[in-house]
Parts: C-alpha cells; structure tokens; sequence
C-alpha cells in the first residue's frame, strides 16, 4: 500500500465530511443542544445521557455516506 495513496484517499473524505454532515443538521442540533443542556454550570457529561440523540446523528450520518457511495 502506497502512502500517498492513503493520504490521498484521508483527504477525500476529509473533503466531503462537511456536505455529508451538512445533511444530518437537524440531528446534529439536537444533539448538540442535548450536551449543552446537560453540561450547564460545572456538570460534567455522564455517558449515555444524550444516546439517543447520539444514535439518531450516527444514523443519518451512516445513511449519507452510504448514498454518498452509490
């Protein structure tokens, strides 16, 4: 395996990653508003507290790159 292919094929996915996100920005805001809402103050984030929030954005974000593949 070349190494310039590698880096190459890192760069490409680093290059589609924000489109791809862009069309989970619904989940992603959820997401996001479930971990500040959790973290007010000094509170630390507990694991699994926004889990479903979690499974909801990797979901969508498995789903776009999936059709990103086709």
């Amino acid at each position: 395996m070349s190494g310039s292919n590698v880096w190459s094929r890192s760069r490409e996915r680093l290059r589609v990653f924000p489109e791809l996100l862009s069309q989970c920005a619904e989940e992603a805001a959820v997401y996001g508003k479930c971990v500040a809402a959790s973290t007010t103050g000094k509170q630390e984030l507990k694991k699994d507290l926004c889990a479903k929030e979690f499974e909801a954005l990797k979901t969508c974000f498995t789903n776009a790159v999936s059709h990103s593949l086709q």
